[in-house]
């Protein structure tokens, strides 16, 4: 059951979090790369809610389900592409600082297939649904009883 309604009780910050959500549709970063990090950061938290709508949107984006489906394992499949693999690992290690660090070599192969606005991007991308996954799971948003869809 929702705890809080976090868009009601702080609507502007809500606003902002949404406008910067939404720069990441046409960015330049690959299509559906974004949905790709989403998904795989909001695994990682364990958000149901985003998990939900990330898999949803991805699929209206016209990404293959198999590689929705099987993203919490991408590092035993050849779905995808080694800039995705690239870019996935970053994502890991980006949500996972617990230790304090990101290491250099995930770092170096992120590098190797992107250039400085892209990886700023898709920082902040992560940075952002990270923000978002632990809204969801503070004030516990409910899974809605239909999928989602793109916003």
């Amino acid at each position: 059951m929702l705890r809080l309604n976090y868009i009601k009780a702080a609507p502007r910050a809500y606003e902002h979090l949404g406008t910067l959500s939404h720069y990441f549709h046409d960015c330049g970063l690959p299509d559906g790369l974004v949905e790709l990090v989403w998904l795989r950061a909001s695994q990682l938290n364990g958000c149901a809610f985003c998990i939900d709508m990330h898999v949803a949107d991805g699929l209206k984006l016209g990404i293959e389900p198999r590689r929705l489906y099987l993203l919490n394992a991408w590092r035993e499949t050849e779905l995808y592409s080694p800039a995705e693999r690239a870019a996935l690992a970053w994502t890991e290690a980006v949500t996972n600082v617990q230790d304090g660090h990101v290491p250099d070599e995930v770092f170096a192969d992120l590098r190797a297939h992107y250039d400085d606005k892209n990886i700023a991007d898709l920082t902040f991308a992560i940075a952002t649904i990270n923000a978002w996954n632990r809204m969801a799971i503070a004030f516990r948003a409910p899974l809605p009883k239909t999928p989602q869809g793109v916003r």
